[in-house]
């Protein structure tokens, strides 16, 4: 009985992250193409696929790189979401010195894992401004 009180409760959370993701990825352009490479990529990893990121590495570090380089908006343009950008286009960068260095599987799915976190950082942090 517990659970079914908890499901709609949990359903709000799951629906208002979303619209706030949503809002994030329509203000900021760059940034919901970024999600697109990495969710091409992050998502095949889990199931085992190392295919899609080692042969778009190199776009993820564009990708990571065109968030400081394109308009961000003012709302997001914070210390903290600027850190992090720095972090995800580091984070971006070893991982594609790492793929084409021919790292193991376990040090890439590691590295595109914690690209990943990054990346969920500064989608929080966007999310966070905007209250």
């Amino acid at each position: 009985m517990k659970s079914l009180k908890f499901l709609p409760v949990l359903f709000f959370f799951l629906v208002v992250s979303n619209l706030s993701a949503q809002t994030t990825f329509e203000k900021w352009p760059a940034i919901k193409t970024f999600h697109g490479v990495m969710s091409q990529t992050f998502h095949p990893a889990e199931e085992g696929d190392l295919n899609p990121i080692k042969t778009r590495s190199e776009e993820m570090v564009q990708k990571a790189d065109a968030l400081s380089k394109e308009a961000i908006p003012a709302e997001f343009k914070t210390p903290a979401i600027l850190a992090s950008i720095k972090k995800l286009q580091a984070g971006a960068k070893d991982l594609d010195k790492l793929v084409k260095s021919k790292g193991s599987d376990e040090a890439t799915l590691k590295s595109l894992t914690a690209l990943h976190d990054v990346f969920h950082e500064i989608v929080g942090l966007c999310s966070e401004e905007k209250h």
